[in-house]
């Protein structure tokens, strides 16, 4: 697991990544494009088997040509880690034992409310936005860390 900053020096300059947004049961993916400038909604995977999702993972990262994966790290609003934070560092450590690209954790504080708020601006409907929120929020996710990355 690398420090956003140590993940910056090791991307390349054309390289697209993999945002999750890791809940209990549902993780959602965006991919950026290779410029990084604009993160996308990709699926939304579920987590009923840690093979199963490791799999799909690794299918979406060779189909996509994936340099990097950028994980939500829930903090507290307060800054603290609670047992969500731990939950998320340690799937995150089995992720990185089991795919070997960089990895790092970006501050997720608000990216589910703030993507169904957005997705409420835009008129989309209440059943959508819940299928679609966990897509969205990692796609929120994975914005917030490249925006930081190009500056």
């Amino acid at each position: 697991m690398l420090k956003i900053e140590d993940f910056k020096k090791t991307i390349t300059k054309n390289t697209r990544l993999l945002g999750l947004d890791l809940g209990k049961k549902r993780i959602g993916v965006a991919i950026c494009d290779s410029n990084k400038k604009i993160a996308t909604p990709y699926t939304t995977l579920i987590k009923d088997n840690l093979k199963n999702f490791l799999n799909e993972l690794k299918k979406i990262i060779s189909e996509n040509d994936i340099q990097g994966l950028v994980i939500g790290n829930p903090i507290n609003m307060d800054g603290t880690y609670g047992k969500s934070a731990q939950s998320v560092n340690d799937f995150s450590k089995l992720i990185s034992k089991n795919i070997s690209l960089p990895i790092t954790l970006w501050d997720e504080r608000l990216s589910s409310s703030a993507a169904y708020k957005l997705s409420s601006e835009i008129n989309i409907k209440a059943a959508k936005k819940i299928k679609k929120i966990d897509e969205n929020s990692a796609a929120f996710i994975l914005q917030g860390a490249i925006d930081f990355l190009n500056n």
